[in-house]
């Protein structure tokens, strides 16, 4: 029965029946015009999300971690310097990947629980006057802290410091669930995954890739091949693939953005936010916070709480899966055992949320934490039965 509860993690996420059904299609010739009428409405509706009108967007058989090393291997050679602040389990993955690749990484240490530090890496660019560092790297939605970094803050830093690096952004946990702006925000390539607000299974690397990042593939020497995406380009063009691609999930991803924009998307990340403040109003009740520092940082994909003194995250996290049969997120890094983690993105709703905080508390009255049942589930039914979601509006 435990496969029928909801998932609390922050990907892969819930999936709609509608997109199971999507992808359960028959063997298809991926050389055939078939192919690429599936194909090509698929990346013009990746365009659409990411808010971008030039540049390639490119689907890869692998998940976001692929999607880190497509946008490296393709635009930077051996020894180039990229500056990244490290503030979570992402941005190190991201750091280590770099490192891996013979990469010079400039690291910002940021404490976890804070965003990308703007002024610094402002001051970073500023330092820079040689211009050696050929990229920034972002995390938009860091989901071991729940903190969401100021995307549009960056590229004014890196504009106020006229300072001609490009702009990469791992949005793996925040496309298709928070506003992101491509264009407005002046990226250079956008990372996302089929497995988070797409509501997919894990296995497409979904890329943005902007003009600028296109024309740097042309002096790039780290070494690709199954990445290549100027193998991609001389396929895609025609509507193929340069290899057997998924064609189940490209189906699948063509539905998801017809669902998404059929919600609007603005309502998509309405729905995101107030989903998100009936949990901190949850946290809140129980007299606890999240990890995320101040209330301008807070994510609307994940929370993660911080949990009492003498408790530990990872307790609550196995006991919600061993008894009740519900997966929740353990904590990562430098807070593993510090918090536990409550995903709230994809295929979900206001009843669905409360199920998850209901759990949450009973574990918590299991494990002997001084949390009263009820308080935390009561905050948030007071938001979610106070306010009307756009869904039920849209159906009146």
């Amino acid at each position: 029965m435990s496969a029928q509860n909801p998932v609390f993690i922050p990907g892969p996420t819930n999936m709609p029946e509608e997109l199971r059904k999507a992808c359960d299609i028959p063997t298809l010739d991926h050389r055939s015009p078939a192919f690429g009428r599936m194909f090509r409405p698929a990346v013009a509706g990746v365009k659409r999300v990411l808010k971008m009108s030039a540049g390639e967007v490119f689907l890869l058989p692998s998940t976001g971690t692929g999607g880190w090393e497509a946008a490296i291997s393709n635009t930077l050679s051996p020894g180039d310097t990229v500056l990244a602040a490290r503030c979570g389990m992402l941005s190190h993955r991201w750091i280590d990947l770099c490192q891996r690749h013979g990469l010079s990484v400039e690291i910002l240490e940021t404490p976890w629980g804070q965003g990308a530090p703007v002024a610094r890496i402002e001051a970073a660019l500023r330092a820079d006057t040689a211009h050696k560092i050929k990229v920034v790297l972002a995390t938009h939605n860091e989901t071991a802290t729940g903190v969401r970094s100021d995307i549009a803050g960056i590229r004014r830093a890196m504009d106020a410091a006229n300072h001609p690096a490009m702009l990469f952004v791992d949005g793996v946990s925040s496309i298709a669930s928070m506003p992101f702006d491509f264009d407005g925000w002046g990226v250079d390539i956008a990372v996302a995954g089929s497995q988070k607000g797409f509501m997919l299974p894990a296995g497409l690397a979904i890329l943005g890739v902007s003009p600028k990042a296109l024309a740097a593939m042309d002096t790039a020497r780290l070494p690709r091949c199954f990445f290549d995406l100027a193998d991609q380009i001389r396929s895609n063009a025609s509507g193929g693939f340069p290899y057997t691609p998924p064609a189940g999930l490209i189906a699948g991803l063509s539905r998801s953005i017809e669902m998404l924009e059929d919600e609007g998307l603005e309502a998509v990340y309405a729905r995101h936010h107030r989903l998100a403040e009936g949990v901190r109003r949850a946290v809140a009740a129980w007299g606890m916070a999240p990890c995320a520092a101040s209330p301008d940082l807070y994510s609307d994909t994940i929370t993660a709480v911080l949990v009492p003194k003498g408790c530990n995250g990872t307790d609550l996290v196995q006991l919600a899966a061993s008894k009740y049969g519900v997966a929740l997120g353990v904590g990562l890094g430098e807070v593993a055992g510090k918090v536990f983690r409550i995903g709230h993105l994809g295929m979900l709703s206001d009843v669905m949320v409360l199920a998850g905080l209901a759990t949450a508390e009973m574990c918590m009255a299991d494990l002997g934490w001084p949390v009263r049942l009820g308080t935390g589930v009561v905050a948030a039914q007071e938001l979610y039965r106070g306010s009307v979601p756009a869904m039920a509006l849209a159906a009146e």
